[in-house]
């Protein structure tokens, strides 16, 4: 089975420096750039992440400090990165919830204005668990049949994840050939920022989900408690939640104005 596409989609993966969203980066990215009519490219870079590796990270991905030494930066190769993505759909494997993420972060640090806004995006491992709760190497033996040598190589990873999600409309067919509807499908909550810390409620608007205000509307907290913005934009939080909540507080600004 083919993958119904009305733009293209971008099935990516990241190795990186750690799990924090925030303040890890990017060490390797391999894009593999699937068109409506079938045609694919694909793409891998090598990154100086301008930062140590840690042992226990080096350990997983084998991606040592000195390899990366004289790559170049991800700012150097962000210009190329994003012509690669912009105007494309996104797919991966946990995804939502790490990859795009970290991704968004490096975009923003480059000083390219990434935004989700116009692109829907396919967690294939969101689908997986749905359907089977297994790993990346399970569920390319399952779907696939194939054992997944080079596990934790961006490349050997990225192709991967796509195979599976192929696999995965064959075998299932009540999944809808439609990325959007994959989007929906594979996204385990309605959340605004991708880390997860801006959600919707049952009506769709923009509310917090951690702290002291979660569950309440950003709107309303921004209102009652200006300092509020002040502190997120100065804590530790990744730079698109930063980004989305500064778009929030002025929309507001200018429905007043209006």
């Amino acid at each position: 089975m083919e993958l119904k596409l009305t733009r293209p989609i971008c099935f990516f993966d990241l190795e990186t420096t750690g799990i924090n969203v925030a303040k890890d980066r990017i060490v390797e990215i391999s894009i593999l750039k699937v068109f409506p009519n079938g045609n694919k490219e694909s793409r891998t870079w090598l990154v100086n992440p301008e930062m140590h590796i840690p042992d226990e990270v080096i350990a997983v991905h084998g991606i040592s400090n000195e390899k990366v030494a004289n790559e170049p930066t991800f700012k150097e190769l962000s210009k190329d990165i994003y012509a690669m993505v912009k105007d494309s759909d996104l797919g991966g494997f946990n995804s939502d919830r790490f990859d795009i993420p970290l991704l968004a972060e490096e975009m923003l640090r480059a000083d390219i204005d990434f935004d989700m806004k116009n692109t829907v995006s396919v967690d294939v491992q969101t689908i997986f668990h749905k359907m089977e709760k297994r790993t990346l190497e399970a569920a390319y033996k399952f779907y696939c049949d194939k054992d997944l040598t080079d596990a934790h190589s961006a490349e050997a990873d990225t192709l991967a994840t796509y195979e599976v999600l192929l696999s995965q409309l064959d075998r299932y067919p009540e999944l809808e050939n439609n990325i959007k509807k994959l989007s929906e499908f594979s996204r385990r909550k309605q959340s605004v920022d991708f880390a997860g810390f801006i959600a919707l409620d049952k009506d769709g608007e923009e509310i917090f989900s951690f702290g002291k205000h979660k569950g309440k509307k950003v709107h309303d907290v921004l209102e009652k408690e200006p300092g509020y913005f002040g502190w997120i934009l100065n804590a530790d939080f990744p730079l698109y939640t930063k980004k989305i909540l500064t778009q929030i507080k002025l929309s507001k600004l200018n429905n007043k104005l209006s």
